[in-house]
């Protein structure tokens, strides 16, 4: 899965917290996050007022944590996880090792295995 997929999946799945998400999926939309609030934050201080800072925080919120539960999906955990963000620190650390963890292979009680595009010929796969 490539960078505009990624995107696009997410944006079709906007608050679907139902199926599966692979490692590239969720890190491809991390990234656009990133990107998305640095923007924001920029043309924020430009013009002086947090508005559009404000308004991509509450746009991009129910993605990302629709797409981070169906990451926790995709290893056979249940979405409810992502509220160990809540705990300081160690929290957020047990998500982003989680996140970085292969899924479990096969269908799971979530479904299908997220499909994998193939990989180049002389590549590895990156999921």
């Amino acid at each position: 899965m490539d960078f505009g997929l990624a995107i696009k999946t997410c944006s079709s799945k906007y608050a679907d917290f139902t199926g599966r998400a692979s490692r590239p999926e969720y890190w491809w939309f991390f990234l656009f996050s990133v990107i998305v609030y640095f923007v924001t934050t920029f043309v924020d201080g430009v013009i002086g007022l947090p508005i559009f800072n404000l308004v991509a925080m509450l746009a991009l919120l129910l993605p990302s944590l629709a797409v981070g539960a169906r990451r926790l999906h995709d290893m056979d955990y249940s979405g409810w996880w992502l509220l160990l963000a809540l705990v300081p620190v160690l929290g957020s650390i047990a998500l982003i090792v989680w996140f970085c963890m292969p899924g479990t292979p096969g269908a799971n009680r979530f479904g299908e295995a997220p499909a994998q595009t193939p990989a180049l010929p002389g590549t590895q796969s990156a999921a």
